[in-house]
């Protein structure tokens, strides 16, 4: 019996460091002309033994990577159950985690959710019916706002990379924030932008300690403000994710019973490609392979329309292609 239980509390103590090394670490994207031009960089044709040029250098492809698609959904509730193929989840929040499992490490890549990329539109069926070119953040929004709909944005973000294979994903609602926030007792942060009218106890350049909704309006607010680009907004993304990375893991170090109610609280949150096993074997990887850096594309926003528009530039992303996902010769 008492095996039992620690193999249960084993089990969960898993899940959780999973999940919430993932969700931590992270945590919610050019036009086909470019594609088209790079096309003598990545031929539609590719086998194992391809050789590509990039710089002067010969590349080939590294088997030994696998890449995990961490979404931050906008949806303001539990994770929906829907079979319907048109959702509002729109994929407020972005990143790419790419492991090198021969070198022993992992790099995470920031991506824009203003991107435009293109992206398949679905049927009634899950089936591609065609193509558009959107803000990456929108192709959550075809299919049934769970796992249809986090393929189709693992699509997007490989139609994005030069075609590299997106192989897992994980999506949690953004209103999992406050609760991951609130069982940390708070996050610290040095507020970055002037949250004037929006949370006046936001103030620029005080150091403050965040509660409840005010974390999530700091990851997620940036209509209002000053600059309101998703490229400054990823600034304090990745700021907030760091801060709360800290603090969680001394959490886990400190005390077995966090991981455990953090699992609970936030499982209804989550949809993943991943059993329970395989998050596990991510944990371990998040938690024994060196970790190198959070890169983002280059590229420049624009309004469009109304809308903002992130044009990423090309070799940029070709740069980041070679550097993750192949070797040279």
């Amino acid at each position: 019996m008492g095996k039992k239980r620690n193999d249960k509390r084993k089990l969960m103590r898993g899940l959780a460091v999973a999940l919430l090394a993932v969700f931590l670490l992270t945590g919610a994207f050019l036009l086909l002309e470019l594609w088209e031009k790079r096309q003598s960089i990545f031929p539609e044709q590719k086998t194992e033994n391809t050789v590509y040029e990039y710089n002067g250098v010969e590349y080939v492809k590294n088997e030994d990577v696998e890449s995990f698609l961490i979404l931050g959904l906008d949806k303001f509730e539990d994770a929906i159950n829907n079979d319907s193929y048109n959702n509002d989840q729109r994929a407020d929040f972005l990143m790419l985690l790419v492991f090198d499992n021969s070198e022993k490490k992992f790099t995470a890549v920031h991506l824009n959710r203003d991107t435009m990329v293109n992206m398949n539109v679905l049927g009634v069926a899950g089936q591609k019916i065609g193509t558009v070119n959107k803000q990456l953040a929108l192709a959550h929004t075809y299919g049934n706002g769970r796992d249809v709909s986090c393929r189709n944005t693992a699509d997007a973000v490989s139609e994005l990379l030069n075609g590299v294979k997106v192989n897992h994903y994980l999506s949690i609602t953004m209103d999992a924030v406050p609760i991951l926030n609130d069982l940390l007792g708070g996050v610290e942060v040095t507020v970055l932008d002037d949250f004037s009218g929006i949370d006046d106890t936001l103030i620029k350049g005080e150091t403050v300690t965040l509660h409840g909704d005010h974390a999530l309006t700091y990851v997620r607010e940036r209509y209002g403000l000053e600059d309101s680009s998703n490229s400054t907004r990823m600034v304090r993304q990745r700021q907030y994710m760091t801060a709360v990375y800290d603090k969680a893991m001394l959490e886990i170090e400190n005390d077995d019973n966090f991981v455990i109610e953090a699992s609970s609280k936030l499982a209804d949150y989550i949809v993943s490609d991943r059993s329970v096993n395989q998050l596990q074997e991510i944990a371990k990887k998040l938690s024994q392979y060196k970790f190198t850096e959070i890169e983002t594309l280059e590229g420049e926003s624009v309004v469009k329309g109304g809308l903002m528009e992130f044009r990423p530039d090309a070799d940029s992303i070709d740069k980041i292609v070679f550097e993750l996902f192949y070797k040279k010769k």
